[in-house]
């Protein structure tokens, strides 16, 4: 008797845990009828990167893309938006929106500027900013590099990178 006490109450634990876990909402990807394309404030994990599908724990390296129809997807990197734009067909049509760390708001992400060297969500090392210092990139550059794999997270690359910058490069 004391045998199938245990069971069914191991038994009762499990099915709690599973009810729990059911009930926690899960991350969104995409918000829909974004038709004034402009950036949309979350709080942590509410989303997921469309990328990396990690959930963006914060908008200090995060990214907005919104496409024509309105449909918002979001990044926990810009490198991850980088990357995610580079392969798709609307790239250039598309608004893009970025977390500034020295303005700590949201500008269009084409009109900002990259630093190579921040501790980023995934490792990318991109960094936006609404104002350039030197040894910054444009957007373009940006994307290109996340293409090409040159970025932080390529140890290769940035192995090379960081000599480069000790040497007093970019």
């Amino acid at each position: 008797m004391k045998k199938a006490l245990v069971v069914v109450g191991f038994i009762a634990l499990i099915v709690v845990i599973f009810l729990s876990l059911a009930q926690k909402p899960h991350p969104k990807v995409i918000a829909t009828g974004n038709t004034a394309h402009q950036p949309i404030d979350f709080f942590p994990k509410a989303y997921q990167c469309s990328e990396c599908k990690m959930p963006i724990g914060s908008k200090k390296f995060a990214g907005e893309v919104v496409a024509a129809d309105g449909k918002t997807r979001f990044f926990d990197d810009v490198g991850c938006l980088g990357a995610w734009l580079a392969k798709q067909p609307f790239k250039n049509e598309a608004t893009v929106w970025v977390y500034t760390l020295d303005t700590r708001r949201w500008i269009d992400g084409r009109r900002a500027w990259y630093s190579l060297f921040e501790n980023t969500p995934m490792g990318y090392g991109f960094g936006a900013y609404e104002r350039k210092k030197a040894g910054m990139i444009d957007f373009e550059t940006m994307v290109k590099r996340m293409q090409k794999g040159e970025n932080l997270a390529n140890r290769d690359y940035a192995k090379k990178l960081m000599e480069k910058r000790a040497d007093g490069g970019n």
